[in-house]
Protein backbone atom coordinates (compact mmCIF):
# COMPACT_ATOMS: atom_id res chain seq x y z
CA UNK A 1 0.00 0.00 0.00
CA UNK A 2 2.64 2.45 0.75
CA UNK A 3 4.28 1.90 -2.73
CA UNK A 4 0.61 2.92 -4.50
CA UNK A 5 0.77 5.76 -2.28
CA UNK A 6 3.89 6.94 -3.14
CA UNK A 7 2.96 5.94 -6.93
CA UNK A 8 0.09 7.86 -6.66
CA UNK A 9 1.91 11.26 -5.16
CA UNK A 10 4.13 11.10 -7.81
CA UNK A 11 1.32 11.18 -10.78
CA UNK A 12 0.28 14.27 -8.93
CA UNK A 13 3.98 16.04 -8.24
CA UNK A 14 5.29 15.02 -11.58
CA UNK A 15 2.71 17.23 -13.02
CA UNK A 16 2.39 21.11 -13.65
CA UNK A 17 -1.55 20.66 -11.99
CA UNK A 18 -0.53 20.36 -8.26
CA UNK A 19 1.65 23.66 -8.09
CA UNK A 20 -0.47 25.83 -10.24
CA UNK A 21 -3.48 24.82 -8.02
CA UNK A 22 -1.17 25.52 -4.90
CA UNK A 23 -0.50 29.35 -6.87
CA UNK A 24 -4.31 29.79 -7.73
CA UNK A 25 -4.96 28.53 -3.59
CA UNK A 26 -2.10 31.52 -2.31
CA UNK A 27 -3.32 33.96 -4.41
CA UNK A 28 -7.03 33.04 -3.26
CA UNK A 29 -6.16 33.34 0.23
CA UNK A 30 -3.77 36.19 -0.40
CA UNK A 31 -6.65 38.48 -1.71
CA UNK A 32 -9.59 37.66 1.20
CA UNK A 33 -6.05 38.40 3.53
CA UNK A 34 -5.36 41.83 1.72
CA UNK A 35 -9.54 42.16 1.83
CA UNK A 36 -9.44 41.74 6.45
CA UNK A 37 -6.28 43.37 6.16
CA UNK A 38 -7.00 46.18 4.60
CA UNK A 39 -10.80 47.24 5.64
CA UNK A 40 -9.88 46.12 9.63
CA UNK A 41 -11.19 48.91 12.20
CA UNK A 42 -13.29 50.63 9.61
CA UNK A 43 -17.17 50.47 10.27
CA UNK A 44 -19.32 50.07 6.35
CA UNK A 45 -22.07 51.92 6.01
CA UNK A 46 -25.02 50.53 8.37
CA UNK A 47 -22.73 48.34 9.93
CA UNK A 48 -20.85 47.58 13.12
CA UNK A 49 -17.04 48.32 12.65
CA UNK A 50 -14.53 45.68 11.76
CA UNK A 51 -12.18 44.54 14.70
CA UNK A 52 -9.13 46.33 14.55
CA UNK A 53 -5.53 44.94 13.56
CA UNK A 54 -4.76 44.58 17.43
CA UNK A 55 -7.40 42.64 18.33
CA UNK A 56 -7.32 39.09 19.01
CA UNK A 57 -11.10 39.18 17.11
CA UNK A 58 -8.90 39.95 13.92
CA UNK A 59 -6.01 37.34 14.35
CA UNK A 60 -8.84 34.89 14.40
CA UNK A 61 -10.87 36.35 11.21
CA UNK A 62 -7.51 36.50 9.41
CA UNK A 63 -6.61 32.82 10.68
CA UNK A 64 -9.58 31.65 9.29
CA UNK A 65 -9.66 33.24 6.48
CA UNK A 66 -7.68 29.64 5.25
CA UNK A 67 -11.03 27.52 4.70
CA UNK A 68 -12.11 29.82 1.59
CA UNK A 69 -9.73 28.38 -0.87
CA UNK A 70 -10.89 24.48 -0.08
CA UNK A 71 -12.69 24.40 -3.72
CA UNK A 72 -8.92 24.03 -5.08
CA UNK A 73 -8.28 21.43 -3.46
CA UNK A 74 -11.49 19.80 -4.10
CA UNK A 75 -11.08 20.78 -8.20
CA UNK A 76 -7.03 18.94 -7.35
CA UNK A 77 -9.11 15.63 -5.83
CA UNK A 78 -11.19 15.38 -9.17
CA UNK A 79 -8.81 15.60 -11.21
CA UNK A 80 -6.82 12.74 -9.52
CA UNK A 81 -9.29 10.63 -9.94
CA UNK A 82 -11.18 11.91 -13.44
CA UNK A 83 -7.62 12.45 -15.31
CA UNK A 84 -6.99 8.71 -15.66
CA UNK A 85 -10.71 8.73 -17.13
CA UNK A 86 -9.70 11.11 -19.26
CA UNK A 87 -6.36 10.32 -20.43
CA UNK A 88 -7.03 6.74 -20.39
CA UNK A 89 -4.29 5.98 -18.06
CA UNK A 90 -6.98 4.24 -16.08
CA UNK A 91 -6.45 0.97 -17.90
CA UNK A 92 -2.70 0.71 -17.47
CA UNK A 93 -3.38 1.54 -13.65
CA UNK A 94 -5.69 -1.46 -12.82
CA UNK A 95 -3.55 -4.01 -14.71
CA UNK A 96 -1.01 -3.26 -12.88
CA UNK A 97 -2.59 -3.54 -9.65
CA UNK A 98 -5.73 -5.35 -10.32
CA UNK A 99 -7.72 -4.73 -6.74
CA UNK A 100 -9.00 -1.94 -7.25
CA UNK A 101 -9.97 -0.90 -3.93
CA UNK A 102 -6.38 -0.65 -3.24
CA UNK A 103 -5.85 1.93 -6.06
CA UNK A 104 -8.63 4.10 -4.69
CA UNK A 105 -7.42 3.98 -1.40
CA UNK A 106 -4.29 4.78 -2.22
CA UNK A 107 -5.89 8.00 -4.35
CA UNK A 108 -7.65 9.03 -1.17
CA UNK A 109 -4.65 8.66 1.02
CA UNK A 110 -2.62 10.63 -1.78
CA UNK A 111 -5.23 13.48 -1.58
CA UNK A 112 -5.14 13.33 2.24
CA UNK A 113 -1.07 14.47 2.43
CA UNK A 114 -1.87 16.97 -1.30
CA UNK A 115 -4.71 18.55 1.24
CA UNK A 116 -2.90 18.79 4.16
CA UNK A 117 0.18 20.08 1.85
CA UNK A 118 -1.93 22.89 0.92
CA UNK A 119 -3.63 23.60 4.10
CA UNK A 120 -0.13 24.20 5.92
CA UNK A 121 1.06 26.53 2.83
CA UNK A 122 -2.35 28.55 2.92
CA UNK A 123 -1.35 28.76 7.03
CA UNK A 124 2.21 29.89 6.33
CA UNK A 125 1.06 32.81 4.11
CA UNK A 126 -1.51 34.02 6.46
CA UNK A 127 1.51 33.79 9.23
CA UNK A 128 3.14 35.48 7.21
CA UNK A 129 0.68 38.49 6.64
CA UNK A 130 -1.20 38.51 10.19
CA UNK A 131 2.08 38.19 12.58
CA UNK A 132 3.62 41.55 11.24
CA UNK A 133 0.29 43.40 10.63
CA UNK A 134 -0.54 42.77 14.52
CA UNK A 135 3.13 44.00 15.51
CA UNK A 136 2.76 47.32 13.71
CA UNK A 137 -0.46 47.88 14.78
CA UNK A 138 1.01 47.89 18.71
CA UNK A 139 -1.08 44.40 19.40
CA UNK A 140 0.38 41.28 20.84
CA UNK A 141 0.65 38.26 18.49
CA UNK A 142 -1.30 35.06 19.85
CA UNK A 143 -1.00 31.53 18.71
CA UNK A 144 -1.35 29.45 21.29
CA UNK A 145 -4.57 31.16 23.11
CA UNK A 146 -8.15 32.56 22.00
CA UNK A 147 -9.03 29.75 19.83
CA UNK A 148 -5.96 30.07 17.38
CA UNK A 149 -4.69 26.56 17.15
CA UNK A 150 -8.28 25.36 17.01
CA UNK A 151 -8.82 27.30 13.78
CA UNK A 152 -5.61 26.28 12.59
CA UNK A 153 -6.75 22.60 12.55
CA UNK A 154 -9.84 23.53 11.50
CA UNK A 155 -8.40 24.69 8.42
CA UNK A 156 -6.18 22.07 7.89
CA UNK A 157 -8.87 19.12 8.21
CA UNK A 158 -11.11 21.04 6.20
CA UNK A 159 -8.24 21.19 3.35
CA UNK A 160 -7.67 17.31 3.83
CA UNK A 161 -11.19 16.31 4.00
CA UNK A 162 -12.18 18.42 0.54
CA UNK A 163 -9.40 16.36 -1.80
CA UNK A 164 -11.62 13.32 -0.20
CA UNK A 165 -14.74 15.07 -1.57
CA UNK A 166 -13.29 15.69 -4.90
CA UNK A 167 -11.69 12.14 -5.31
CA UNK A 168 -15.37 10.77 -4.15
CA UNK A 169 -16.84 13.29 -6.88
CA UNK A 170 -14.29 12.66 -9.58
CA UNK A 171 -15.23 8.79 -9.32
CA UNK A 172 -19.21 9.05 -9.00
CA UNK A 173 -19.17 11.87 -12.19
CA UNK A 174 -15.87 10.76 -14.10
CA UNK A 175 -16.31 13.22 -16.62
CA UNK A 176 -13.78 15.89 -15.44
CA UNK A 177 -15.77 19.15 -17.07
CA UNK A 178 -18.90 18.52 -15.13
CA UNK A 179 -17.74 17.16 -11.94
CA UNK A 180 -15.09 20.44 -11.53
CA UNK A 181 -18.41 22.88 -12.68
CA UNK A 182 -20.50 20.59 -10.45
CA UNK A 183 -18.13 20.92 -7.45
CA UNK A 184 -18.19 24.99 -8.30
CA UNK A 185 -22.07 25.37 -8.27
CA UNK A 186 -22.44 23.49 -5.09
CA UNK A 187 -19.62 25.60 -3.00
CA UNK A 188 -20.37 29.24 -4.62
CA UNK A 189 -23.85 28.83 -5.04
CA UNK A 190 -26.00 26.77 -3.44
CA UNK A 191 -23.72 26.28 -0.14
CA UNK A 192 -23.97 30.48 -0.38
CA UNK A 193 -27.38 30.62 -0.58
CA UNK A 194 -27.85 27.90 2.37
CA UNK A 195 -25.65 29.64 4.65
CA UNK A 196 -26.94 33.15 3.42
CA UNK A 197 -30.47 33.24 3.59
CA UNK A 198 -31.48 32.62 7.41
CA UNK A 199 -34.72 30.06 6.87
CA UNK A 200 -32.26 27.97 4.99
CA UNK A 201 -29.48 28.29 7.40
CA UNK A 202 -30.80 25.32 9.11
CA UNK A 203 -29.74 22.68 6.87
CA UNK A 204 -26.56 24.61 5.44
CA UNK A 205 -24.94 24.02 8.82
CA UNK A 206 -24.83 20.36 8.21
CA UNK A 207 -23.42 21.32 4.31
CA UNK A 208 -19.25 20.97 4.37
CA UNK A 209 -18.98 24.23 4.30
CA UNK A 210 -21.02 24.47 7.64
CA UNK A 211 -19.28 22.05 9.24
CA UNK A 212 -16.49 23.49 8.27
CA UNK A 213 -17.00 27.43 9.73
CA UNK A 214 -18.21 25.46 13.15
CA UNK A 215 -14.15 24.56 13.09
CA UNK A 216 -13.12 27.94 12.61
CA UNK A 217 -15.69 30.11 14.52
CA UNK A 218 -14.48 31.59 17.41
CA UNK A 219 -15.94 34.80 18.12
CA UNK A 220 -15.34 35.60 14.36
CA UNK A 221 -18.15 36.80 12.05
CA UNK A 222 -18.63 33.88 9.54
CA UNK A 223 -21.79 34.87 7.90
CA UNK A 224 -24.31 32.22 9.93
CA UNK A 225 -23.99 33.99 13.24
CA UNK A 226 -22.93 32.13 16.28
CA UNK A 227 -26.36 30.24 17.16
CA UNK A 228 -26.68 28.78 13.81
CA UNK A 229 -23.35 27.07 13.75
CA UNK A 230 -22.50 23.56 14.75
CA UNK A 231 -20.91 22.69 17.85
CA UNK A 232 -17.04 22.16 16.70
CA UNK A 233 -17.11 18.43 17.82
CA UNK A 234 -20.20 18.04 15.67
CA UNK A 235 -18.67 20.02 12.68
CA UNK A 236 -15.62 18.10 12.58
CA UNK A 237 -17.93 14.85 13.10
CA UNK A 238 -19.77 15.48 9.64
CA UNK A 239 -17.27 16.23 7.93
CA UNK A 240 -15.55 12.95 8.81
CA UNK A 241 -18.88 11.59 8.00
CA UNK A 242 -18.74 13.01 4.23
CA UNK A 243 -15.01 12.46 3.60
CA UNK A 244 -16.10 8.57 4.71
CA UNK A 245 -19.11 8.22 2.61
CA UNK A 246 -17.25 9.95 -0.36
CA UNK A 247 -14.42 7.37 0.38
CA UNK A 248 -17.34 4.64 0.08
CA UNK A 249 -18.94 6.35 -3.28
CA UNK A 250 -15.33 6.28 -4.67
CA UNK A 251 -14.67 2.99 -3.78
CA UNK A 252 -17.89 1.47 -4.78
CA UNK A 253 -18.32 3.01 -8.24
CA UNK A 254 -14.37 2.32 -9.25
CA UNK A 255 -14.96 -1.15 -7.95
CA UNK A 256 -18.00 -2.26 -9.80
CA UNK A 257 -17.91 0.58 -13.23
CA UNK A 258 -16.68 -1.19 -16.56
CA UNK A 259 -13.74 1.16 -17.90
CA UNK A 260 -14.10 0.21 -21.23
Amino acid sequence: MVALVRSELQKLFTTRLWWIMLLVTLLFTGIGLGVTIGFAGQAPPGAPPTPGRETLEFQQAVWASGTGSAIFVMVLGIVMMTGEYRYQTITTTFLTTPRRGRVVTAKLAAGLLAGVLFGVASLLLIAVAVIPTVLIAGGEVTLLGGGIPRIMLGVLATSALYALFGIGLGALVRNQIAAVVGAIVWVFVIETLLTAIPALQGVGKFTPSGAAQSLIAVQVDTGFGEADLLPAWAGATVLVAYALVFAVVASLTTVRRDIT
